[in-house]
Protein backbone atom coordinates (compact mmCIF):
# COMPACT_ATOMS: atom_id res chain seq x y z
CA UNK A 1 0.00 0.00 0.00
CA UNK A 2 1.43 3.53 -1.08
CA UNK A 3 1.26 6.14 1.33
CA UNK A 4 1.90 9.61 0.19
CA UNK A 5 2.51 12.57 2.88
CA UNK A 6 2.23 15.99 2.03
CA UNK A 7 4.47 18.67 4.03
CA UNK A 8 5.17 22.29 3.53
CA UNK A 9 2.18 24.21 4.41
CA UNK A 10 1.54 27.42 6.28
CA UNK A 11 0.75 30.55 6.56
CA UNK A 12 2.29 33.19 4.15
CA UNK A 13 1.63 36.81 2.94
CA UNK A 14 0.06 37.70 -0.15
CA UNK A 15 2.98 38.14 -2.64
CA UNK A 16 4.67 35.35 -0.16
CA UNK A 17 6.69 31.78 -1.49
CA UNK A 18 6.12 28.04 -0.04
CA UNK A 19 7.49 25.10 -1.25
CA UNK A 20 5.47 22.02 -0.25
CA UNK A 21 6.56 18.41 -0.37
CA UNK A 22 4.87 15.06 -1.34
CA UNK A 23 7.03 12.02 0.62
CA UNK A 24 5.93 8.52 -1.16
CA UNK A 25 6.61 4.83 0.80
CA UNK A 26 7.39 3.56 -2.48
CA UNK A 27 9.29 3.96 -5.80
CA UNK A 28 5.92 5.10 -7.48
CA UNK A 29 7.22 8.03 -9.01
CA UNK A 30 9.60 6.37 -11.49
CA UNK A 31 6.15 5.06 -12.10
CA UNK A 32 3.67 7.07 -12.63
CA UNK A 33 2.58 10.57 -13.53
CA UNK A 34 1.84 12.56 -10.39
CA UNK A 35 -0.10 15.41 -9.50
CA UNK A 36 0.02 18.21 -6.88
CA UNK A 37 -4.11 18.91 -6.13
CA UNK A 38 -6.01 21.55 -4.11
CA UNK A 39 -9.35 21.68 -2.39
CA UNK A 40 -10.24 25.25 -0.96
CA UNK A 41 -13.45 25.82 2.38
CA UNK A 42 -16.50 24.75 0.43
CA UNK A 43 -15.32 23.97 -2.77
CA UNK A 44 -14.31 20.99 -4.95
CA UNK A 45 -11.16 19.73 -5.06
CA UNK A 46 -8.96 20.93 -8.35
CA UNK A 47 -6.30 19.47 -9.92
CA UNK A 48 -3.20 22.33 -9.79
CA UNK A 49 0.21 20.89 -11.54
CA UNK A 50 1.17 17.48 -12.77
CA UNK A 51 4.64 16.03 -13.56
CA UNK A 52 5.09 12.46 -15.81
CA UNK A 53 8.26 9.68 -14.98
CA UNK A 54 10.12 11.58 -17.33
CA UNK A 55 9.62 15.01 -16.09
CA UNK A 56 7.22 16.80 -18.29
CA UNK A 57 5.30 18.60 -16.59
CA UNK A 58 1.66 20.56 -17.02
CA UNK A 59 -0.31 23.04 -14.91
CA UNK A 60 -3.82 24.57 -14.45
CA UNK A 61 -4.51 28.34 -15.47
CA UNK A 62 -4.53 29.00 -12.21
CA UNK A 63 -0.64 27.81 -11.61
CA UNK A 64 0.85 28.87 -14.91
CA UNK A 65 3.72 31.14 -14.21
CA UNK A 66 3.28 30.98 -10.64
CA UNK A 67 3.87 27.45 -9.44
CA UNK A 68 6.57 24.85 -10.35
CA UNK A 69 6.49 20.96 -10.60
CA UNK A 70 9.66 19.04 -9.57
CA UNK A 71 10.32 15.46 -8.68
CA UNK A 72 13.23 13.54 -7.01
CA UNK A 73 12.98 9.82 -7.94
CA UNK A 74 15.78 9.22 -5.79
CA UNK A 75 14.20 10.79 -2.79
CA UNK A 76 10.58 9.38 -3.75
CA UNK A 77 9.56 13.27 -3.44
CA UNK A 78 7.65 15.58 -5.59
CA UNK A 79 7.86 18.87 -4.90
CA UNK A 80 5.56 22.17 -5.29
CA UNK A 81 7.03 25.55 -5.52
CA UNK A 82 4.64 28.32 -5.26
CA UNK A 83 5.24 32.13 -5.42
CA UNK A 84 3.38 34.48 -5.88
CA UNK A 85 0.78 33.51 -3.83
CA UNK A 86 -2.44 35.04 -3.23
CA UNK A 87 -5.38 34.80 -0.83
CA UNK A 88 -7.36 32.64 -3.49
CA UNK A 89 -4.50 29.77 -3.30
CA UNK A 90 -5.46 29.24 0.52
CA UNK A 91 -6.47 25.56 0.70
CA UNK A 92 -5.75 21.77 1.69
CA UNK A 93 -2.93 21.15 -0.66
CA UNK A 94 -2.54 16.99 -1.42
CA UNK A 95 -0.85 15.40 -3.73
CA UNK A 96 -1.59 12.15 -6.02
CA UNK A 97 -0.70 10.36 -8.74
CA UNK A 98 -2.87 11.47 -12.11
CA UNK A 99 -5.30 10.80 -12.28
CA UNK A 100 -5.93 10.27 -9.21
CA UNK A 101 -6.37 7.00 -7.30
CA UNK A 102 -8.95 7.00 -4.61
CA UNK A 103 -6.33 5.09 -1.68
CA UNK A 104 -3.52 7.37 -2.41
CA UNK A 105 -4.98 10.35 -0.72
CA UNK A 106 -3.45 11.49 2.12
CA UNK A 107 -3.65 13.97 5.02
CA UNK A 108 -3.01 17.16 2.68
CA UNK A 109 -1.08 20.05 4.35
CA UNK A 110 -2.79 23.64 5.00
CA UNK A 111 -1.49 26.76 2.86
CA UNK A 112 -3.11 30.05 4.20
CA UNK A 113 -2.07 33.25 2.48
CA UNK A 114 -2.96 36.18 4.16
CA UNK A 115 -2.04 39.48 5.07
Amino acid sequence: QVQLVESGGGLVQPGGSLRLSCAASGSIFNIYTMGWYRQAPGKQREWVAGITSGGRTTYADSAKGRFTISNDNAKNTVYLQMNSLKPEDTAVYYCNTLPSRPNYWGQGTQVTVSS
